[in-house]
């Protein structure tokens, strides 16, 4: 019997196992001052990017932990060819703008944690049209709820030491649902 190849010795993380990474990479950005979301991008069972969120670092918007992740993510991929499939882990709900970029990046699959109901896009791409012009251009398949409760205890305790503004605030929201 041949000895097996790489490939069959890949050990494709659990979706459990995708949020979890992307709830640590959260806390390293709350403990900047941050809103606590994170990112991760897998391939083959290996991390290949991560970010979190840097509005306040950065003073910017466009910088949410699920696009820099990917940004990340698509400068180390190009255009080559992709051995296994691409998935996005976040602790929170991508907006309508990152679950764009993830169907633009030809992300296969999207974990999250907590429900987003003033942003989050999954509502919104679920029935998303296939154009026989773009038929790559599709929205992945996206599972919600996982370690929700640690994720809103994330936004409990970001909002128990944030300053008051208009990020606290809604994530005041988020804390309670």
């Amino acid at each position: 019997m041949p000895p097996p190849r790489p490939t069959d010795l890949l050990r494709i993380m659990t979706p459990d196992e995708l949020v979890r990474a992307a709830i640590e990479v959260a806390e390293e950005g709350m403990a900047h001052g941050e809103l606590p979301i994170g990112a991760v991008i897998e391939m083959g069972g290996e991390i290949i990017a991560r970010a979190h969120t840097r509005d306040r670092s950065w003073g910017r918007r466009l910088v949410h932990a699920d696009l820099l992740a990917m940004t990340e993510a698509d400068e180390k991929l190009g255009w080559a060819p992709r051995p296994h499939p691409l998935r996005l882990a976040v602790n929170l709900e991508p907006c309508l703008m990152c679950l764009g970029a993830a169907m633009a990046l030809k992300v296969d699959e999207v974990y999250y944690g907590l429900d987003s109901p003033a942003d989050g896009g999954s509502a919104l791409v679920a029935d998303w049209p296939a154009s026989p012009d773009l038929p790559w251009y599709t929205p992945p398949a996206i599972t919600g709820g996982l370690h929700r409760d640690e994720v809103q205890d994330q936004f409990r305790r970001y909002c128990n030491q944030a300053p008051d503004s208009g990020f606290r605030t809604w994530a005041q929201t988020l804390r309670s649902r």
